[in-house]
C-alpha cells in the first residue's frame, strides 16, 4: 500500500493530467518568463491543481513550484513540482513532456512521481519501497561492460563550452555501444526499466530531476551530478546510471 504522501502525489499527478489532456493540442497562447522559458495556461492551471490538493492534505509542508512559487522552504518536508517539464514539447504537440512531483525531507529526496499523461507512462517510487511503472515493478539493467552499454544524452549546451569535458564525453561515446538522445523524462524512464544504461545532462533544474532521482535509486541505479556529488537543490548536471557503470563513466567525464 502506498503511503499517504505517495497517494497524495499520485492523486495530484492525476489532477494535473486531467488539466493537461484537456488543453493539449489546443493552440494555447505562450508567454515567455524572465528566464526566457515558455509558460502556458496548462502549466499554471496544472500546478494550481497540484498545489491545492497537496496543501489541503499536508498543510504544514513547504512547496517549491515552477509556476506558483515557493512557500515555507524551511519546513521539514517540502514538495517540489514541475507541472509540465518539457513545455516546449507540449507547445509543439510532441508527447515528450511530464509532470514531476517530488518530496524532500530534511534535504533528502524521498518520494517521486513522474507522470507523462500523453505518452502513457506513470512512474513512481518511495524510499525503501522500490520503483514502479504503470503498476509494475521496474529495475535497472545489469550491464557492466562499457562497450556494451547504451548512453542517452539530454541538454548539453554547458558541456560543449568546457573543452576538456566535451572531449571526455567524446571519449565516452567512442567507448560505448550506442549513443542516443531521448531527453526529458523519457531516458530516465528507460534507464529505470533497464532499456538503457547511462544518462548524461549538463543543463537541468532541480525541479526537472528531483522525482527521478528517487525513481532511479529505488530501481537500483545511481543518480549524482557529473562530478559524482549527491543531488541537491542547486544541482544543474546529471550522471544517472544503472549503478554498475557509474564509477567508470564518472571517472571518464571527471
Amino acid at each position: 500500500m502506498p503511503s499517504k504522501e505517495l497517494q497524495a502525489a499520485l492523486d495530484a499527478a492525476q489532477a494535473a493530467a486531467d488539466v493537461i489532456r484537456a488543453l493539449y493540442q489546443r493552440n494555447l497562447q505562450v508567454h515567455t518568463k524572465a528566464d526566457k522559458s515558455p509558460v502556458t495556461e496548462a502549466d499554471v492551471r496544472s500546478e494550481e491543481a497540484i498545489r491545492a490538493l497537496l496543501s489541503k492534505r499536508f498543510p504544514s509542508y513547504g512547496f517549491y513550484g515552477e509556476e506558483t512559487g515557493v512557500e515555507n522552504m524551511s519546513a521539514e518536508s517540502v514538495w517540489l513540482v514541475d507541472p509540465i517539464d518539457g513545455t516546449k514539447s507540449f507547445v509543439r504537440e510532441c508527447p515528450f513532456f511530464s509532470t514531476q512531483i517530488a518530496l524532500m525531507r530534511q534535504g533528502r529526496f524521498v518520494l517521486g512521481v513522474s507522470s507523462a499523461p500523453v505518452y502513457g507512462e506513470l512512474v513512481w517510487a518511495e524510499e525503501g519501497a522500490g520503483a514502479f511503472m504503470n503498476g509494475n515493478a521496474i529495475r535497472v539493467s545489469q550491464t557492466s561492460a562499457l562497450e556494451s552499454c547504451i548512453v542517452s544524452s539530454g541538454n548539453l549546451k554547458t558541456l560543449t563550452r568546457d573543452a576538456r569535458r566535451w572531449s571526455a564525453f567524446g571519449e565516452l561515446i567512442q567507448r560505448t555501444n550506442r549513443i542516443r538522445g531521448y531527453g526529458d523524462f523519457v531516458h530516465y524512464h528507460l534507464l529505470a526499466r533497464g532499456s538503457l544504461d547511462v544518462v548524461v545532462e549538463s543543463d537541468v533544474n532541480i525541479l526537472d530531476i528531483a522525482a527521478l532521482t528517487v525513481v532511479i535509486r529505488e530501481a537500483g541505479g545511481t543518480f549524482t551530478d557529473l562530478s559524482g556529488a549527491e543531488v541537491g537543490l542547486e544541482t544543474t548536471t546529471v550522471l544517472a546510471t544503472n549503478g554498475a557503470l557509474h564509477a567508470t563513466v564518472r571517472d571518464i567525464l571527471a
